[in-house]
C-alpha cells in the first residue's frame, strides 16, 4: 500500500500487562455471543435430580460407540422447528369503558411459527407445511382480540403464578402455544409423506428441542443443542467429552417429570472446548431399549452430515443446515417486524 510506513528495526515495548500462567490452554465457544453459549455457563451442567438407568444398552463398561457403516439410512428425514418473536409488550388498562384508568396489566403481542422440512437424497429438501400464529399474550381477564391492518392477535389469557415474574409467566404461555403448534406441523408433516411416495414407517422426524409432548409420535427423536444439567454419574459424564466427531454414547433412561430415553452424540467440528459439537438426543420412554438403539444408530449415521460449519453459521455445528432453513423461512413468514409494529400503534390509537 502506498501509505505504508516502514517498519522499524526496534518495535516499541508492548504495553505492561498481567502475565499468563505458563501453560494455559484455553478454547472459544463458537456460538454468536447472542444466542449465549452452548453449555449454558450460570448453570454450567449442575446436577440433575434426575433418576438415570445406564444399563439400557450396554451392561458393560461405558465406552464410546462407532457409527455403524451398515445401518440404513431412512427414506427421508423430516425436521420440525418454530420460532417465536415479541411484536410489542403492551399495557392493558384495568378499567373499560370511559373512566380514569389507574392501573394497568402488561401483554406481549407476538407472532410466533412452526414448520416442518423433509431432505431426501434424491430430490434434496423442500418445505412440507408453515402454521405462522399471532397471539396477545395477558393475565388481564378481560382482554380481547386485537385487530390490526396486518392481522388479528388472538388473546390468549393466563394465571400468573406466585413463583414466577409476569415477564416469564407470559413467556411460557408463547412457549406453549409455540410447542403444541410444533406439535400440529409435525403431526401434518407426518401425514403428507405418504403424498411425496415415502412408504410409512420409512422416515425419521427430528425436532428441534426437547421431545416433551412429542414423544407419542412414531421414529421420532428430539434434539437439544445446548446443555444446562448433568444427567449422568461422574465418570460417564467424563466420557461425553472424550467423543470423536461421529461417536456416541450408549443410551441410558432418564426420569425427571417425565421419562426418554437419551444419549450423546458428537457432531464434526473443529477441535476445540471438550463439548464442542456435542449434542443429546431423546426419544420415548415407552418404545424398547433395543427400538431406543435402533433410533441412536441411525441419527448417528445421518445427522453428522448436516452439521452445519462456522463460516456459515455462528451456531455451528450444532445449528444443523435444514434446521437453519427452516427458521429462515418461518421468520420471513412472520412479516416485518417495522410493518406489525407500526400496525399495533395505530390500533391502539384507533
Amino acid at each position: 500500500m502506498t501509505d505504508a510506513q516502514p517498519i522499524s528495526a526496534h518495535p516499541p515495548p508492548r504495553p505492561t500487562a498481567t502475565p499468563r500462567s505458563p501453560g494455559m490452554r484455553f478454547a472459544v465457544d463458537g456460538w454468536d455471543p447472542s444466542y449465549g453459549t452452548s453449555v449454558e455457563l450460570e448453570t454450567e451442567l449442575a446436577e440433575s435430580s434426575a433418576q438415570v438407568v445406564t444399563d439400557v444398552e450396554t451392561t458393560t463398561r461405558w465406552r464410546p460407540i462407532a457409527p455403524d457403516p451398515g445401518i440404513a439410512a431412512p427414506s427421508a428425514i423430516v425436521f420440525v422447528d418454530g420460532v417465536r418473536r415479541i411484536e410489542a409488550r403492551i399495557w392493558i388498562d384495568e378499567v373499560t369503558g370511559s373512566d380514569a384508568a389507574t392501573e394497568a396489566s402488561a401483554g406481549i403481542c407476538a407472532s410466533y411459527a412452526a414448520g416442518a422440512v423433509c431432505c431426501r437424497t434424491e430430490s434434496g429438501t423442500h418445505l412440507l407445511n408453515a402454521e405462522p400464529r399471532r397471539g396477545l399474550f395477558t393475565v388481564a381477564p378481560h382482554a380481547v382480540d386485537v385487530t390490526t391492518g396486518v392481522g388479528i392477535y388472538y388473546v390468549h389469557h393466563t394465571v400468573p403464578e406466585p413463583t414466577r415474574t409476569l415477564a416469564t409467566t407470559l413467556s411460557v404461555a408463547l412457549q406453549s402455544r409455540l410447542a403444541e403448534l410444533e406439535l400440529v406441523a409435525a403431526v401434518k408433516a407426518r401425514a403428507g409423506l405418504t403424498q411425496l411416495g415415502i412408504a410409512d414407517g420409512t422416515d425419521l422426524m427430528v425436532v428441534d428441542g426437547p421431545l416433551r409432548g412429542r414423544q407419542n409420535l412414531p421414529r421420532i427423536v428430539g434434539f437439544i443443542k445446548s446443555h444446562q444439567r448433568s444427567y449422568l454419574p461422574s465418570d460417564m459424564h467424563a466420557l461425553v467429552g472424550t467423543l470423536r466427531a461421529g461417536e456416541r454414547t450408549p443410551v441410558f433412561l432418564m426420569s425427571t417429570n417425565w421419562r426418554r430415553h437419551s444419549w450423546y452424540l458428537r457432531l464434526p467440528c473443529p477441535a476445540g472446548a471438550p463439548w464442542a459439537g456435542i449434542v443429546r438426543l431423546e426419544c420415548s420412554a415407552d418404545i424398547p431399549s433395543t427400538a431406543a438403539a435402533a433410533l441412536a444408530n441411525i441419527s448417528q449415521a445421518v445427522l453428522p452430515r448436516f452439521a452445519s460449519t462456522e463460516y456459515k453459521d455462528s451456531r455451528a455445528p450444532q445449528n444443523l443446515y435444514p434446521i437453519a432453513g427452516l427458521e429462515r423461512e418461518l421468520r420471513r413468514r412472520l412479516g416485518d417486524p417495522r410493518l406489525l409494529y407500526r400496525a399495533l400503534r395505530e390500533a391502539a390509537t384507533a
